[in-house]
């Protein structure tokens, strides 16, 4: 078995990391330093998702906290939200294909 590059043989083996190891961490962006902010702004970039404060109402956070457990529940919202709004989009498309096969087949509905 080839030792990992870090040079413990088994990852249980390596010291656990710390705050402190995160605090001295230097954060890049293509290979160039960066500040964390600029970090974040690029790993936010990365995977297509912004911080947002909402108000939602007591009950709806209630049910979204009770159907995630020990899950993030702000993901589970998230989640929903992308379901509901490909929904629309899937609706539209049928809607749309239906409406040209009627009018291929029936002809046009304005005349």
């Amino acid at each position: 078995m080839n030792a990992p590059r870090s040079g413990f043989r088994d990852q249980d083996e390596a010291p656990p990391i710390t705050q402190a190891d995160f605090d001295r961490a230097t954060f890049r962006v293509a290979g160039k330093s960066v500040s964390r902010a600029e970090w974040q702004a690029a790993a936010q970039t990365k995977i297509g998702q912004c911080n947002v404060n909402l108000d939602l109402d007591a009950p709806i956070v209630a049910h979204f906290k009770a159907l995630a457990g020990d899950r993030d529940y702000g993901k589970l919202i998230n989640d929903t939200l992308r379901r509901i709004i490909e929904g629309e989009h899937r609706e539209t498309d049928l809607r749309t294909i239906v409406r040209e096969e009627l009018e291929q087949r029936f002809g046009s509905s304005n005349n």
